[in-house]
């Protein structure tokens, strides 16, 4: 009996934590057509780290980041036109995509990328 609860206990904390550790490729639609970005994400327990690039900013390192079940968050930092920027990323996790939002703090519009497991 308790090694089948212990094996429920596994399981519900699995189902309860999104897999999201490995490399994603996103992608949105902007101004100026279709803009590609990849995550490369570290999940450790509730933390989430790793790195961000794409054409237009380069690298970025994720700070600040969060899982919450399927939810995820975290801030990058950009530099656009020799400013400085932060950019807070808010996720959704469902299998082998994550559907991100991203705004500007400081007002702008919020972008949305779709992102699908590649490794």
């Amino acid at each position: 009996m308790k090694r089948v609860l212990v094996l429920m206990g596994v399981l519900a904390f699995t189902v309860l934590a999104a897999d999201v550790t490995g490399t994603w490729k996103a992608t949105a639609e902007g101004p100026n057509g279709t803009m590609e970005r990849t995550f490369v994400l570290k999940a450790e327990g509730a933390k989430l780290s790793g790195e961000t690039t794409s054409s237009l900013f380069g690298k970025s390192t994720i700070m600040d980041g969060k899982i919450d079940g399927d939810n995820l968050s975290f801030t990058i930092t950009v530099k656009f036109q020799d400013n400085e920027m932060k950019l807070n990323y808010k996720g959704k996790a469902n299998g082998n995509e994550i559907k991100f939002t991203v705004e500007n703090p400081n007002g702008g519009n919020t972008i949305e990328w779709n992102a699908k497991k590649v490794s």
